[in-house]
């Protein structure tokens, strides 16, 4: 359950979403007939340790609703109140996301990213208000809005969703509370113009590290949201703390510290595919501390030269933690 009322969403969040909030992806058995419980406990465990705020649960690898509602039950219980969870929209239609929401929000998660199912063709815009209005109404949570490339909404506008329609959004959904301003990629007019326009009634994130540090060091930028920060250890966190703090050129400093992690994870991308590198991510995470694991199909493959990349990056960044062959990687360090 929501430590807030539907109707202080907005209010709840933009005074306690202040820091960085990366994501889980799940960790399943050996045989990925079950999730693992002691790997999902570890991960969130590592999260609170390096200093994140929150996390989104991850939903698009290939798990059930009742595994998605378990893993969240278990992160919740793990966190006790440390971690804001959000519910991944990410399920196969408008109504299983709305029913797979109300379970998690009484498993523990707290707020939602919303996102467009793979199915769904728009041909205007209204119906992308429609679709986001009809999950909105049916959940406590307070939702994050999420206009990004990954979507295909560039053929109705450049910006994904224009800023009209999310300003539209923001007056006549209520809980509405954030916007995870990726539109228009890999320019930032679309955040630019988001927070120009809504930064004062909601809470706009940028959440892609390399660009939100420096534009925290010139806007007061308090959340950083959601994406696979964890890829630089405890690094982002401690960045935006220091620029909570007017500590820029601290944070700049570890900014430049950490960039050749930030170049590797960049390398990755999301070309033909318009979606995530998730085995990618948890490899990443892995280097870091992570429970890691293997991934049921369909799940992207990392090969050797690109584990040797992300993992000699990861140590000239400073953020390396694991020791272990990368073949320790697929077992995960809580194997089950």
């Amino acid at each position: 359950m929501t430590r807030y009322g539907r109707a202080e969403a907005r209010e709840w969040a933009r005074a306690e979403m202040k820091g960085v909030c990366n994501v889980i992806i799940p960790s399943y058995t050996a045989d990925l007939r079950g999730l693992n419980e002691a790997g999902i406990r570890h991960d969130v465990r590592r999260d609170i340790e390096l200093g994140f705020k929150g996390a989104l649960m991850v939903s698009e690898t290939a798990l059930s609703a009742d595994e998605y509602v378990q893993m969240v039950e278990w992160a919740a219980d793990e966190a006790a109140g440390r971690l804001v969870l959000f519910f991944h929209a990410a399920f196969n239609t408008l109504e299983e996301n709305i029913a797979v929401a109300k379970r998690a929000e009484e498993a523990g998660a707290e707020m939602v990213l919303l996102s467009y199912p793979p199915s769904f063709y728009p041909t205007s815009l209204r119906q992308v208000y429609d679709y986001t209005e009809a999950f909105c109404a049916e959940t406590g949570m307070g939702v994050m809005l999420f206009p990004v490339p990954l979507w295909g909404f560039e053929r109705l506008h450049p910006a994904s969703i224009p800023v009209e329609m999310l300003e539209e959004m923001v007056e006549t959904i209520p809980n509405v509370v954030a916007i995870k301003a990726e539109g228009g990629m890999p320019a930032i007019a679309g955040f630019t113009e988001t927070w120009n326009r809504l930064s004062d009634r909601v809470v706009v994130t940028m959440p892609l590290e390399q660009q939100a540090i420096p534009l925290a060091t010139v806007l007061p930028l308090q959340l950083i949201a959601t994406s696979n920060t964890e890829c630089l250890g405890g690094a982002v966190p401690a960045m935006l703390d220091l620029c909570h703090q007017g500590r820029h050129a601290e944070a700049m400093e570890l900014y430049w510290r950490v960039d050749p992690g930030r170049r590797a994870n960049d390398r990755i991308g999301v070309a033909g595919t318009n979606s995530v590198h998730r085995m990618a991510w948890k490899y990443q995470a892995w280097l870091t501390g992570f429970n890691g694991g293997p991934l049921r199909m369909p799940t992207q493959r990392l090969v050797a030269p690109q584990m040797a990349g992300y993992r000699a990056a990861a140590r000239e960044a400073g953020v390396l933690t694991a020791t272990e062959p990368d073949e320790a990687f697929f077992v995960g360090r809580n194997p089950a």
